[in-house]
């Protein structure tokens, strides 16, 4: 189940952060800063009470930026992080946004290949991005006409 996250899921974020990341992991702080923007959406998926990943976007205007999608290791290769991006850019969609933008490793091919089914396509190379060699590629996907329509 896929459902918008809240501060009861803070530690559940914070442990997916530090098993992803390590020491690059977003701190409780940042988390907690997230789930209070009004400009963000965090969903979190969610499977008999685990919680399994989580999604990070922040839209402004008709631009909606893809900041993390965290899946835990043992729930990796099920389905979980494309229910994650599906999931995000209708919210995004429902809030107005058009299309939506992420940075990725350019070696990171499973991450590519979950985009690239989501419709997103290279726009541009962050050289350096990741440290020196590890450049990341900017992908772009429009996103569909919310049912909800324009925002408020």
């Amino acid at each position: 189940m896929i459902r918008p996250a809240d501060d009861g899921d803070l530690a559940a974020l914070v442990e997916l952060e530090r098993e992803a990341f390590g020491q690059g992991a977003w701190s409780a702080a940042t988390l907690r800063e997230e789930l209070a923007l009004p400009d963000r959406i965090v969903l979190v998926d969610e499977h008999d009470g685990v919680t399994t990943g989580y999604v990070d976007v922040g839209v402004v205007a008709d631009v909606a930026d893809l900041h993390r999608v965290v899946v835990g290791a043992t729930h990796r290769r099920h389905g979980v992080a494309s229910g994650l991006v599906g999931s995000a850019g209708t919210a995004a969609a429902d809030r107005g946004a058009t299309r939506m933008l992420l940075e990725v490793a350019d070696d990171n091919a499973p991450a590519l290949a979950l985009y690239a089914a989501h419709g997103f396509e290279p726009i541009a190379r962050r050289r350096g991005y990741y440290g020196r060699g590890r450049d990341a590629l900017v992908l772009e996907a429009s996103l569909p006409a919310s049912v909800a329509g324009p925002p408020r």
